[in-house]
């Protein structure tokens, strides 16, 4: 005669497995895509007319080729981290120098007149630019900007731009605009 085997008690399995998946679903960490937060600007109307030439002079160019390698108006530039101070001299032009944005004035709350520069930011990307390179240009272009706010900010009210109220922010922002324009990225290094 055979001998028998025991049998496992199957009624505590769908237990353990329920136990198992809660705990798993509790201790696994799941990944946080890093993006840049940007509004895009509404759609121009149909009907617009050519829109007036820039001033090149009014144009700050940044490009970034294949092998993550950044050239700023014309410029090789070796260090990242030397951008920011770059865009901020080129947006904020202290001494309205003729090779910086010009400026106009315009009626601001809080300000009254006030001269606002006509720069902006031009980004060109290579189609092989690492993801890296490309965001450390745009969080150096846009601590630029958020400098050069938070400075005003602290001079006019005397404390930081994230402590103003939404009209007082929205008064800054008129003065410095974030206007940064990216090209669709194409392949323009070598190779």
């Amino acid at each position: 005669m055979a001998k028998r085997v025991p049998e496992v008690p199957g009624s505590s399995l769908a237990d353990i497995a329920f136990m198992l998946l809660i705990f798993f679903l509790v201790t696994t960490t799941m990944d946080v895509d890093s993006g840049l937060r940007r509004v895009l600007p509404p759609m121009p109307p149909e009907d617009i007319e050519d829109t007036p030439p820039i001033n090149e002079r009014n144009v700050f160019v940044v490009l970034v080729d294949q092998n993550n390698r950044l050239m700023v108006e014309g410029e090789i530039m070796q260090n990242v981290e030397d951008l920011r101070d770059k865009a901020k001299e080129f947006l904020e032009n202290p001494n309205n120098a003729d090779n910086l944005p010009e400026k106009e004035f315009k009626e601001i709350p809080y300000f009254g007149q006030y001269e606002v520069t006509k720069g902006v930011i031009s980004l060109w990307n290579d189609v092989g630019t690492q993801y890296g390179t490309y965001i450390a240009v745009q969080n150096e272009l846009v601590g630029a900007i958020n400098e050069l706010r938070d400075e005003l900010s602290k001079s006019k009210f005397g404390k930081s731009y994230i402590d103003l109220d939404e009209d007082r922010q929205k008064a800054i922002r008129q003065i410095y605009p974030q206007k940064i324009s990216e090209a669709e990225p194409k392949k323009v290094g070598g190779n």
